[in-house]
């Protein structure tokens, strides 16, 4: 019988961290799916981890993604989550819940470490499970994750799920209850990461406390008398690493089909561990996710999209700039409250789009839908998602390729637009810039 056990898709976990004397700023890497296109970022990880112990042994960054070689990289991987268990660098420090403190630039954002129970979670659209996808979900992106899961012995995430708790009665106030007796790391992260610590919370008074405060958050009349709404409550959105949890997902259910109805209920590949964090936080920042188009014909591209925007929306004004300020000020000037502008960058020089009556409810929405059909419809031409004006700025700029820039979006307004509306438009949003993700840290045994 487990001790904590709820209604709410909660598994406190256990946890392993790295043996005491092991360099954690060389252990601690950033997510797998950050600097994508930047692979300076990645050789410099690799000299500064060496040939430490480190979570970049564990986790394949998403450069590498079926590209050759990626089987080999896959092989090392799980022969090394072994390795780190059999000798001892990976200790299980037991069952609890890790409180974390993450300082980045000038915001401190605080989070728990918990399993989710995937049982509770479906990313197909219209879904009104407990656990809820917050924008889309490319069903194509899960195979080649899948590969590096289905044979791993061990999980580490950089998933981050949101809680809508206004009244912080979950994260808070274990919180303000740690001190230096459960503190198990305190270091500063590498590249820029920021300063991060840790601490595991075993007793059963505050690990039951803050499970009943998530019961408390899921209570139907609660949820109908927040939200206006009748239907089944949303505890846990997805903050950042939706795929991963997807992953996870299919995973599971791969997994299930090889184990009797009695084996499902505890086996540790049902749950995936995740960072929960409250939307309320005043660390937490919502960056918006902003696009470079490359290997395209800069001029064909901006007559096709303007097309393309035009009949989808009913309208669409091209607008040039030899510099950026000048761009920005004819931006301000003709914008209005109803229409959509859609900054982007080529190499000639600073444009916006205008699209007076969008068909979408956010410029994301009005963008993604034109280059979904314009990269189908261009041999050659890629896309990739990019955190931060000056990297858009650097890559746009190059020979055929065209960057756009995003407004972020309210977070006041997350969890409404998931309940009403359903999932957001793909990398609608970031929490927090590139050097802010979660960077891998606790992992868990997912095989028995």
């Amino acid at each position: 019988m487990d001790k904590f056990a709820n209604k709410v898709g909660v598994k406190v976990p256990e946890i392993l961290l790295p043996q005491k004397g092991t360099d954690m700023t060389k252990w601690a890497v950033v997510a797998c799916d950050q600097y994508t296109s930047q692979p300076e970022y990645w050789a410099e990880t690799e000299r500064i981890v060496g040939d430490a112990p480190s979570t970049l042994r564990l986790m394949l960054p998403e450069m590498y993604l079926e590209k050759p070689g990626e089987a080999e990289r896959i092989e090392k991987i799980n022969a090394t989550m072994k390795q780190y268990l059999d000798s001892g660098i990976l200790e299980n420090i037991g069952q609890g819940l890790m409180y974390v403190e993450r300082r980045a630039g000038a915001n401190t954002r605080h989070g728990l470490i918990v399993a989710l129970d995937l049982e509770c979670y479906d990313y197909t659209k219209g879904s009104t499970t407990l656990i809820r996808a917050t924008e889309g979900t490319i069903v194509e992106r899960i195979p080649p994750r899948l590969r590096i899961r289905k044979d791993a012995p061990v999980e580490l995430p950089h998933i981050l799920v949101l809680i809508d708790d206004p009244e912080r009665t979950v994260i808070e106030p274990i919180g303000e209850s740690v001190g230096d007796a459960d503190k198990r790391y305190d270091f500063e992260l590498m590249q820029n990461g920021g300063h991060i610590k840790g601490y595991f919370v075993k007793d059963e008074v505050r690990v039951g406390r803050a499970i009943r405060a998530l019961e408390a958050l899921a209570d139907q009349a609660r949820f109908n008398e927040k939200y206006g709404a009748d239907q089944p409550p949303l505890l846990f959105a997805m903050g950042d690493g939706n795929h991963s949890f997807a992953t996870a997902k299919a995973n599971w259910e791969a997994v299930k089909k090889t184990l009797k109805p009695e084996e499902m209920a505890d086996h540790p590949a049902r749950y995936a561990l995740v960072e929960l964090e409250n939307v309320h936080d005043s660390g937490i920042i919502f960056e918006p996710i902003h696009r470079v188009v490359f290997g395209v014909d800069t001029k064909k591209a901006m007559d096709w999209l303007k097309n393309k925007l035009a009949k989808d929306n009913g309208g669409c004004e091209e607008h040039m700039f030899a510099a950026k300020a000048e761009r920005d000020e004819a931006m301000a000037k003709a914008s209005c409250s109803k229409c959509h502008m859609l900054p982007f960058m080529v190499k000639e020089g600073y444009g916006f789009f205008k699209v007076s009556a969008p068909a979408a409810q956010l410029e994301v929405g009005t963008l993604q839908n034109a280059l979904d059909a314009f990269l189908k419809e261009t041999d050659g031409a890629t896309i990739d998602y990019i955190h931060g004006e000056d990297v858009v700025d650097e890559l746009g700029r190059k020979d055929n390729n065209m960057g756009f820039i995003l407004p972020p979006m309210s977070k006041s307004a997350f969890f409404k637009t998931v309940i009403f509306d359903g999932a957001l438009p793909r990398k609608t949003f970031s929490m927090g810039e590139a050097n802010e993700k979660r960077y891998y840290l606790e992992c868990r045994r997912i095989s028995k």
